[in-house]
């Protein structure tokens, strides 16, 4: 039997030094090391990193993928996936637990693209990207296109080809970007901003975005969500064109319309002018059809109105005998008018000349005479009343008037970029055109300096 003495307690451990022998002893030994196994319990708290448990038939071991390297995958774990792991050897010295600390993953069977692939495909469809209420309508006369491929590529030979042979005119607008490499996501999803930015000035009607065919990496540019996100984003109705008729890609779900080549694109191109030019000339005929059959139409009835119009001399005829019958009326009715006038002017004549009116007339002259010059003195106690108010609000205002400021030397800065009123120097900087506004005149100005009062007196 063991027998201890207290006295003597140099080769005791205690639990934190025993445990963090363990762990130089392990990290030591087991460096690097891939293993393979299970996903199991797998979990991702708010900081991100992820936490799982690694097994297989017989045995588990716990084990972590810290967020500053599971940024980089290109695949979501989750419980039940196979995976290969490089990891570190370690303990975790308050609860005495080993522990592998994954640096790199990667899945057993499917390759990591796909599953980077379905992972992305899930995510974007859950927020709705590939939502056919969300895809913008094709347009009925495509003859301006946008065009985004690579500038040597087969894509662009293609398509420019079956367009050169199309009947109709066809213009079309390259936007020159890498289809494969590190860098394609981002030239592909800026090129989509740029032509959305400029399409009110261009006015394309279509987009075509693609590249040939090729290896999944070869086509990976157009799994990126950064190009999913920059088609979804675009005004300008896209149809995604990549790879050949097997390939699919993130792209042709997120587009308004997949076509499986680029010659395919050109070809819808070509067929959708086609359809509109000919559903144009059979609605132009139709048209001709419709009135070609009312003129015939209206032709008959205007030969049965004819047939039923007097002829214009006869009518003239009968209306100059009734002109001459109504005017030898109307002047045998205005003679013995103006008889009877005549008579009854002559009894007011004598009747007036009976009641001799100079004296009413005199009396009511001197009234009138009154009465007017009290009128004139009130219309005139009435302007001067309305003539000062009218100097009171002259003088009110002059004092309001912004261009009496500008007479006293003052002057209003507008900035010519969006006509806005600069009131402090922080709204504007060196190099920007601005307008003063004078009493006289304007002047157009660029800044060579702007400072602020405040600073400087602080200063």
């Amino acid at each position: 039997m063991l027998q201890l003495h207290m006295g003597d307690e140099s080769g005791i451990l205690t639990v934190s030094s025993l445990n963090g022998q363990i762990k130089a002893l392990l990290e030591k030994k087991f460096p690097f090391v891939w293993v393979k196994g299970e996903i199991s319990n797998f979990r991702v708290p708010a900081s991100g990193h992820f936490y799982f448990t690694l097994k297989d038939a017989n045995s588990q071991i716990n084990a972590v993928f810290f967020r500053a390297q599971n940024r980089y995958l290109r695949f979501l774990p989750e419980s039940g996936m196979q995976v290969i792991c490089q990891a570190r050897l370690s303990v975790y010295e308050p609860r005495g637990e080993y522990q592998l600390i994954v640096e790199v993953m990667e899945p057993v069977g499917a390759g990591q693209l796909q599953l980077a692939f379905e992972a992305l495909k899930k995510k974007l469809d859950s927020e709705g990207l590939f939502d056919p209420a969300r895809k913008k309508t094709l347009p009925l006369c495509p003859q301006n296109v946008c065009l985004v491929t690579s500038r040597s590529g087969a894509a662009i030979r293609d398509i420019l080809k079956v367009l050169q042979g199309s009947p109709y005119p066809v213009t079309v607008t390259v936007f020159p970007v890498a289809v494969q490499g590190a860098e394609a996501r981002f030239e592909i999803a800026e090129a989509l901003g740029a032509a959305s930015m400029l399409s009110w000035r261009h006015e394309w009607d279509v987009l075509i975005m693609g590249r040939g065919g090729g290896s999944i990496e070869d086509l990976w540019a157009f799994n990126e969500e950064v190009v999913a996100r920059a088609i979804s984003a675009c005004s300008i109705p896209t149809i995604s064109a990549v790879g050949h008729e097997i390939d699919f890609t993130i792209a042709d779900m997120a587009a308004d319309l997949r076509m499986p080549t680029p010659t395919a694109a050109a070809e819808w191109v070509v067929k959708r002018l086609e359809q509109f030019h000919r559903e144009l000339h059979g609605s132009r005929d139709r048209l001709v059809k419709v009135v070609r059959a009312k003129l015939d139409t209206l032709g008959f009835r205007l030969k049965y109105l004819e047939g039923r119009i007097t002829h214009p001399k006869s009518r003239l005829a009968n209306l100059r005998l009734t002109v001459d019958d109504r005017l030898e009326r109307l002047t045998v009715g205005i003679r013995r008018r103006l008889e009877k006038e005549r008579l009854s002017y002559e009894h007011l004549l004598g009747r007036l000349l009976y009641q001799n009116p100079q004296e009413r007339i005199r009396k009511n002259r001197s009234e009138v005479d009154a009465l007017s010059k009290e009128l004139t003195l009130h219309h005139r106690r009435i302007l001067n009343g309305y003539r000062q108010r009218f100097e009171n609000s002259v003088s009110r205002l002059e004092a309001l008037n912004p261009l009496a400021v500008l007479l006293r030397g003052y002057s209003i800065t507008y900035r010519m970029a969006d006509g806005k009123v600069i009131r402090s120097s922080t709204q504007t900087g060196p190099g920007e055109r601005v307008m003063v506004r004078l009493a006289e005149g304007r002047l157009e100005c660029v800044v060579d300096k702007a400072e602020n009062d405040r600073t400087e007196k602080k200063g």
